[in-house]
């Protein structure tokens, strides 16, 4: 059983070891590595504090881009509303220049069309008016004592004047 209960002078002298570790690890090591240890609690810490507020950060940048997204898309919608309206009014604007401007050139060509059959008219009456004192210059140039042959003349002379 020696072995296992050791002796006073062992017990003393790890004492005096243990204690005077103790003391060196105490004046020399313990500051140091409990201001290490401090230092790394305290970075830790920050870079925990720092996450949350860049989460807490994060989610606002989101909210503000879902926001933005949504103000963007009511913008686009709006200005594909503002060109269409533009699209159709200039549309209707053409559509009603080409109107106007096909009924003028239809009342263009009527009044061309009417000047010209008055025209044409005044020539075709003066023709005819020509023609009847020419032919009653000539139906009385020639006295025929018979009606038929003053009618049968007449006739003949209206078979020869051509109309154009």
């Amino acid at each position: 059983m020696e072995l296992l209960s050791p002796g006073l002078g062992l017990l003393v002298w790890t004492l005096v070891a243990f204690l005077l570790v103790f003391f060196i690890l105490q004046k020399f090591a313990w500051k140091p590595i409990l201001a290490t240890l401090k230092e790394r609690e305290t970075s830790i810490a920050d870079a925990i504090a720092s996450a949350d507020k860049i989460k807490v950060e994060m989610a606002a940048m989101k909210n503000e881009n879902e926001a933005l997204m949504v103000q963007a898309r009511e913008e686009r919608a709006v200005m594909i509303k503002e060109a269409k309206e533009a699209s159709n009014k200039m549309l209707s604007d053409a559509k009603e220049k080409a109107r106007s401007e096909y009924d003028r050139i239809v009342a263009d060509a009527q009044s061309a069309i009417l000047q010209q059959k008055n025209a044409a008219l005044t020539e075709v009456k003066n023709q005819v008016g020509t023609l009847v004192v020419e032919v009653a210059e000539k139906v009385l140039r020639r006295e025929l004592a018979n009606k038929a042959e003053q009618e049968a003349y007449i006739k003949g002379l209206a078979e020869v004047v051509k109309l154009n």
